[in-house]
C-alpha cells in the first residue's frame, strides 16, 4: 500500500520500492515496465489506454482490458484509494 502519492501511478511505486514497477524509461511511455492491471471497479475513474500505451501493450504478455501503464495514470483526488495489481515478470 502507499499512502500521500502525487505525480503518477509509476512515480509513486518506484519512490515507494513498489516490487515489479521498475520505470525504466523514466515515464515516457516508451517500455512496459510499469505494467498494471487496474482494478475493474477503478477502470472507469482511471480511464482507457492511449494509442501509445496500447502499442507497449501490445509486446507485453499477461494483457488484461484494464492493463495500464502506470506511467500513464495521473494520481488525482478522484483516485484516492485506487486498487492496481503488479503484473508479474
Amino acid at each position: 500500500m502507499v499512502e500521500n502519492a502525487e505525480g503518477t501511478l509509476m512515480h509513486a511505486a518506484v519512490e515507494n520500492q513498489v516490487e515489479g514497477i521498475d520505470g525504466d524509461c523514466g515515464g515516457v511511455c516508451s517500455c512496459a515496465t510499469c505494467h498494471v492491471h487496474i482494478d475493474p471497479a477503478w477502470a472507469d475513474k482511471v480511464g482507457p489506454a492511449t494509442e501509445a500505451e496500447e502499442g507497449m501493450l501490445e509486446l507485453e504478455d499477461d494483457v488484461a482490458p484494464t492493463s495500464r501503464l502506470g506511467c500513464q495514470v495521473k494520481l488525482t483526488p478522484e483516485l484516492d484509494g485506487v486498487v492496481v495489481r503488479v503484473v508479474g515478470r
